[in-house]
């Protein structure tokens, strides 16, 4: 299945954009949105702010790339495949937003994070050369676990680590599902189903206060900055460039998590953190150097690179991950 354009408005802008510039700029909106989050934690928690944040995309989704009945009827035999990415999505949401709310600095939460779609992409390889990376991104985690001044929450660490193995679940999930459906609306279809998992669990929560203007506000822009727009502009950059550069474009993602968690949530980090943090990045380059086999065509990408969210978890799953 070959990658489907990104709706024109966006693909007609993005277009005039260098591919590398998309990439970064879905890096930063997802960490950006992630640092906003905790604006209206104090109202509805972090449960509330995610189930309002996958209502809201996937609304914005469908209005996209509006699923019609005759392409429902085509993907008929992914709806397994569908549900369970849907699930896997509202799983690690939910662990992952929990992990911030627990004061785990973001920075620290999306390097653990990121460890899913890095074990993936280690576990394609056999070479012992490959053995390096792990070695340096474990030690970028003792680094992140034990440097720090004050000790991090127990129970965020484990939320993080929640996150990382749905992240994971859903790259592997997300890859079968990519090959039975077409363009986005496969991935419209699964923030449904994830808005609808995440339902009783964010309303018990928040309750009417979902309804508060400020929240709304706060869940809009969460919404678009770390799911629409992200996702959008890396499916229209995978089309222009190699899995394999896309991979090392993201590896930015923990660094950016860092910087955001820092200037919008007054987190900071002391340097042996931040070592670890660059550690674990750079684990992930390589990673993505060493296993990268002959890089097939920018254009036959699956489209799976873009549903597995922001750019790490694709390409661990697509062919420059082997």
């Amino acid at each position: 299945m070959q990658l489907s354009s990104a709706p024109q408005g966006i693909s007609a802008v993005a277009g005039k954009v260098p591919a590398s510039c998309l990439v970064l700029a879905g890096v930063c909106g997802i960490q950006f949105g992630a640092a906003l989050a905790p604006r209206a934690y104090s109202q509805v928690g972090s449960a509330g702010v995610v189930f309002l944040r996958l209502l809201i995309a996937s609304v914005l989704l469908c209005v996209m790339w509006r699923p019609r009945r005759a392409a429902l009827k085509r993907m008929k035999g992914a709806w397994p495949a569908m549900l369970g990415a849907g699930t896997l999505l509202a799983g690690h949401h939910i662990a992952f937003f929990a992990a911030v709310e627990s004061n785990v600095p973001l920075g620290v939460v999306a390097t653990i994070e990121f460890l899913g779609p890095f074990a993936i992409a280690l576990a394609a390889s056999r070479r012992l050369a490959d053995l390096v990376p792990a070695c340096v991104a474990a030690g970028g985690v003792a680094l992140l676990s034990g440097g720090g001044t004050a000790s991090l929450s127990p129970g965020g660490i484990v939320l993080a680590a929640v996150a990382a193995c749905c992240w994971a679940g859903y790259i592997l999930v997300s890859a079968h599902m990519a090959r039975l459906t077409d363009g986005g609306q496969g991935l419209a279809l699964v923030f449904t189903w994830a808005a609808l998992v995440s339902a009783p669990y964010g309303i018990l929560h928040g309750g009417t206060a979902l309804l508060d203007p400020h929240v709304l506000w706060v869940a809009a822009v969460v919404a678009v900055a770390s799911s629409v727009l992200p996702y959008s502009l890396n499916l229209e950059a995978l089309r222009r460039i190699p899995p394999r550069v896309f991979g090392v474009l993201t590896s930015l993602e923990p660094a950016a998590g860092a910087v955001f968690g820092l200037a919008v949530l007054g987190q900071h980090l002391c340097w042996p953190q931040w070592l670890g943090i660059a550690a674990v990045a750079s684990a992930s380059v390589a990673a993505t150097l060493v296993n990268s086999k002959k890089e097939p065509r920018a254009r036959n990408v699956s489209v799976s690179a873009v549903e597995s969210g922001a750019a790490h978890e694709e390409d661990s799953v697509t062919a420059a991950r082997g």
